[in-house]
């Protein structure tokens, strides 16, 4: 796996240890790209994960770049505070197939989440699914997804597809835990990174 660090000004390939993976031998796998952001202060480093197929435990490489004067949390609208990152990291990597995003794609019966305003802001042209881990109770249409032993559902959505077809494809991903791997990934990339890299 590649990691593609980049700063909001900068934006070199770097090799280093630890994240040297074997590649995917196919290309004949929809390219999907899992995205997570982490906030510190009015600074965010957002992370994005590429790989090919969901039960892939390998991802073909990652994107990891801080974003300064990062909008104030406002309740009810939180996107406005993440979809400018999660733009920024697309923009640096490939076009995707698929999109999978921490968090939710409807709030609720034609009240867009994270993942709504995602879809829009692509004009519509790329899928995105939501994987959330705690639930947001007006959001009825998401579909509880319950991992390997773990009793504790991720609740998912979509947009662009089915969302009982995401929901298939989020519990057949690889790892043997309620969070898939790729997704486990994504988060420590997003939390472990340092600002301004």
């Amino acid at each position: 796996m590649r990691l593609l660090a980049s700063g909001s000004d900068l934006h070199k390939s770097t090799k280093p240890n630890g994240y040297e993976l074997e590649k995917p031998t196919t290309d004949e796998m929809p390219l999907i790209v899992a995205l997570d952001v982490d906030y510190r202060d009015s600074v965010a480093v957002a992370a994005g994960v590429w790989f090919r197929g969901w039960s892939v435990g390998i991802a073909e490489f990652a994107i990891v770049a801080t974003f300064n004067n990062v909008a104030e949390y406002q309740p009810g609208e939180f996107y406005r505070r993440e979809l400018p990152c999660l733009l920024g990291v697309l923009a640096r990597g490939p076009q995707p197939d698929l999109i999978v995003i921490d968090g939710y794609v409807w709030l609720g019966e034609g009240r867009p989440g994270l993942g709504a305003h995602l879809h829009e802001a692509l004009d519509g042209k790329t899928p995105i699914i939501g994987v959330a881990k705690t639930r947001f109770y007006s959001a009825t249409d998401a579909i509880p997804v319950c991992r390997a032993e773990s009793r504790s559902p991720l609740y998912v959505s979509a947009v662009g597809v089915s969302s009982a077809e995401a929901a298939e494809w989020v519990r057949s991903m690889n790892g043997e835990f309620r969070l898939p791997t790729l997704l486990k990934q994504v988060d420590r990339l997003a939390r472990t990174a340092t600002a301004g890299i």
